[in-house]
């Protein structure tokens, strides 16, 4: 179906509103059948690998994770991205880009150390379940982040200076 809109002085011609082409329909149906099959097959291992008591525990922290993701890490990354937008010109995509996804990589690690620095100051029965420093590899993990980050912020920026003479 075809639908004409005006748009200023112009038509504009909306053919099939709504409707997917047959590449993209075909790639979604691909996507979400290797999904549900990913989904199956992680319910399985879990089902048959995971003791029956310890799965509430590993459901609370998936829920978790999924909370935190989206109340804490998605609006962190969504309004650190505006700030940076309302800089103005003088920050180029990329480089907002770049900061962005340093930010998500860091939460994202952040959610998994965390539980283990807070099991190891609680400490275990068996030093072996919790073997590493992992207060000071954390510490190094950002700061190789930043350090990375920084660096190829600043090969952004300085191509984009270049590009400009």
């Amino acid at each position: 179906m075809s639908t004409a809109r005006t748009a200023g002085n112009r038509s504009v011609e909306a053919s099939g509103a709504g409707e997917l082409g047959p590449a993209l329909r075909v790639t979604r149906i691909v996507l979400i059948t290797l999904g549900l099959a990913g989904l199956a097959w992680g319910a399985y291992v879990l089902v048959d690998s995971v003791k029956p008591a310890r799965i509430p525990g590993i459901v609370l922290w998936m829920g978790a994770a999924i909370v935190l993701h989206d109340g804490v890490i998605s609006p962190l990354v969504f309004f650190c991205g505006i700030l940076l937008r309302r800089a103005g010109h003088r920050i180029s995509g990329t480089v907002i880009l770049v900061l962005q996804g340093a930010l998500v990589v860091g939460s994202v690690m952040s959610l998994i150390v965390v539980p283990l620095l807070i099991a190891q100051s609680r400490g275990t029965g068996n030093p072996t379940v919790l073997p590493l420093d992992y207060g000071v590899n954390f510490a190094v993990f950002w700061a190789a982040v930043a350090v990375v980050t920084a660096a190829v912020s600043f090969a952004l920026y300085a191509r984009g200076r270049r590009r400009l003479r």
